[in-house]
């Protein structure tokens, strides 16, 4: 058997997601559901390491069958460690869409050429392209 025809389970897709890069967070995800992020920039790299934001986005993934939908959010990663959904300003915006987009094409390439599987934004993702 190919890993083509392979059906996706929760535990494949967890390997073929984790290879995709280090955004995956894991511990966060549940059957069906996963959830991504990225720290694209620092807010303030004066402060030191464990006061600093981070300028970024993040990605719930949701499971239709042989789709998934895509729906990003952009915003601040704050010193609690949870993300506010507020607007990123023009200077850091084009590292968090390179970024989202490399990670976007990396997802969609691994998800289709592993499990012959899509991925469409959600109605209410955040575009970034």
């Amino acid at each position: 058997m190919t890993e083509v025809t392979k059906l996706p389970t929760h535990y494949r897709l967890l390997s073929a997601l984790k290879a995709v890069g280090p955004y995956l967070r894991e511990t966060q995800c549940s059957e069906g559901r996963y959830l991504f992020d990225c720290l694209s920039v620092c807010v303030n790299d004066k402060k030191s390491p464990e006061e600093r934001e981070f300028w970024g986005w993040w990605l719930e993934l949701e499971q239709n069958e042989q789709s998934f939908k895509a729906n990003y959010f952009v915003g601040r990663y704050n010193l609690e460690g949870n993300w506010d959904a507020v607007s990123v300003p023009k200077k850091a915006i084009a590292e968090v869409n390179r970024t989202q987009d490399d990670f976007h094409s990396k997802l969609t390439k691994t998800l289709e050429e592993k499990f012959q599987m899509t991925v469409e934004l959600h109605k209410e993702s955040v575009e970034f392209v």
